[in-house]
C-alpha cells in the first residue's frame, strides 16, 4: 500500500505571540470595567429614584397624619364634655380589658395541651375570645384617642 501524503491545514489558527494576548486581555479588562461602571451608575440612579419616592411617601403620610390630628383637636374643642366622658369610659374599659385578658390567659395556661392536640379546642377558644378581644381593642382605641388629654402636635412646615 502506498502512503499518500496529505497536507493537513489547521482549522484553527492560534496566535501565541505575547503582544496579541496582552492586547486581548487589556481590551477584555477595559470592556469589563466599563460594563461595571455602567452597571454601578444604573444602580446609583435607581437608588436615587427610590429615595425620591420614599421621601414623597413620607411627606404624604405626614400630611395625612397632620390633617387627622388637626381634625381630632377641633373635635375635642367642639365637644369638651364628650371628650372627658370618652376618657373616663376608656379608663373603665381598660380595667375591663385587663380582667378579660386575665381570664383569657388563665384559659390558655390551663388548656394549652388540649388546644395543641385538638384543632376543635383551639377553634373553640379562638371563636370565644377572638371577636370580643378584637372589638374590645377597637372600642378602647377609639375612646382613648377621643379622650386623650394632650392633643397630638400639629407639625407645620
Amino acid at each position: 500500500m502506498e502512503r499518500e501524503s496529505h497536507e493537513v491545514s489547521p482549522v484553527f489558527r492560534i496566535d501565541v505571540t505575547q503582544s496579541a494576548s496582552e492586547s486581548q486581555v487589556q481590551n477584555t479588562q477595559e470592556d469589563t470595567q466599563s460594563e461595571m461602571v455602567a452597571l454601578m451608575h444604573q444602580l446609583v440612579m435607581g437608588q436615587d429614584r427610590q429615595n425620591e419616592l420614599l421621601e414623597e411617601m413620607v411627606e404624604q403620610m405626614g400630611a395625612v397624619q397632620r390633617q387627622r390630628s388637626a381634625e381630632l383637636g377641633q373635635w375635642k374643642e367642639a365637644n369638651p364634655l364628650l371628650a372627658r366622658r370618652c376618657r373616663a369610659a376608656a379608663e373603665s374599659l381598660s380595667q375591663i380589658q385587663t380582667e378579660f385578658l386575665h381570664g383569657l390567659t388563665c384559659e390558655v395556661n390551663d388548656n394549652h395541651e388540649d388546644m395543641a392536640d385538638s384543632e376543635y379546642m383551639l377553634n373553640e377558644f379562638v371563636d370565644r375570645y377572638g371577636p370580643r378581644l378584637a372589638h374590645l381593642n377597637g372600642v378602647l382605641q377609639l375612646l382613648s384617642q377621643l379622650g386623650s388629654t394632650t392633643p397630638q402636635p400639629v407639625e407645620t412646615e
